[in-house]
């Protein structure tokens, strides 16, 4: 039968759409099938990349290097089962030690340097009796030839030990006395005796009196591990004319510390070669100071002054601190 216009007019059934749960449980499938299919061709892949030869592990390690390294870590501890415990205790080992505390010095920290003369040993010993205190402090007492030392004078001065010989040493100073020599290498044979725990060597004349205490106070505002020439000029302005402006007169007494003693004690002989025309132990030491580079640093309390309330000359030496 047609229509008016003529297209046939059909009867019956007549096309429905697909309904949209069905399309989207068919998308579903799909991606779970590309998902398991890529999962078993990379299962596949790791697979073939195991079973291949043992000539081929170094291409393997190079696609694969933490692998590689975790395996050579396993086999070391198969082979060497105590490995582990050993680098342990090394590791303990070589932890790096807590600093030492600081603490300030004390008069056990300094050791006295004392040059004498055997003719005035007799008198001037019992200076030294006023400031040594042989239970607290350590020092040396340094002449040029045998004295009598009694059984007080060794409860009650330092050990007396005898310079070396000094004759190797030009001096040509026509004033002075080629004792300076000898008096000026007392800091570097007292090094040489090897003390345990030292940090200031102090120098002094068998005439000069050591205020101990006052002495201490000053020292510890210096740090004993650098180098360090501690001293004063004369009071005499004639004197520090003559000599120098620089240098540490010995008479009223000097200190150095120890890092500074082991260098001078390493090159004093050389130096003293080369200054024959100086005139006492002071100024060659002022030299071979000048010769290291450490510059004398001032304190005044080392005083060189010869006379103390109206006493005469003869009979009080220089006063320190």
């Amino acid at each position: 039968m047609r229509s008016s216009s003529g297209n046939p007019l059909v009867h019956g059934s007549s096309s429905r759409p697909i309904p949209k749960l069905m399309v989207w449980l068919i998308l579903f499938v799909s991606v779970i099938y590309v998902i398991y299919t890529l999962k078993l061709l990379a299962s596949s892949a790791e697979d073939s990349y195991n079973d291949i030869p043992f000539t081929s592990s170094l291409h393997r390690s190079l696609l694969n290097p933490n692998r590689t390294a975790e395996m050579t870590k396993e086999k070391a501890s198969l082979l060497h089962p105590h490995r582990d415990a050993r680098e342990k205790q090394v590791g303990l080992l070589r932890m790096p030690k807590a600093p030492p505390r600081w603490r300030p010095t004390e008069i056990h920290d300094v050791v006295f340097g004392i040059a004498a003369s055997s003719k005035l040993w007799q008198k001037r010993k019992e200076y030294i009796k006023i400031w040594y205190k042989p239970d607290r402090m350590r020092g040396v007492v340094w002449l040029d030839n045998r004295v009598k030392y009694s059984a007080e004078d060794n409860r009650t001065l330092p050990p007396v030990r005898f310079s070396s010989d000094t004759s190797k040493f030009h001096y040509t100073n026509s004033q002075g006395h080629r004792s300076a020599i000898r008096i000026s290498r007392i800091v570097t044979e007292t090094l040489n005796m090897k003390m345990d725990n030292v940090r200031w060597f102090v120098m002094g004349d068998d005439d000069t009196v050591f205020i101990t205490e006052n002495l201490i106070r000053v020292l510890r505002k210096y740090d004993h591990t650098q180098y360090y020439y501690i001293g004063s000029l004369s009071e005499s302005h004639i004197q520090n004319i003559f000599f120098s402006y620089s240098m540490a007169y010995g008479g009223g007494g000097f200190a150095i510390s120890y890092p500074l003693a082991k260098a001078l004690s390493k090159m004093q002989d050389r130096c003293i070669q080369r200054y024959p025309g100086l005139y006492g132990s002071d100024d060659r030491m002022q030299a071979c100071m000048a010769e290291l580079g450490v510059p004398l640093t001032k304190e005044l309390g080392f005083h060189q002054f010869r006379e103390i309330s109206g006493v005469d000359d003869d009979e009080v030496g220089p006063t320190v601190l």
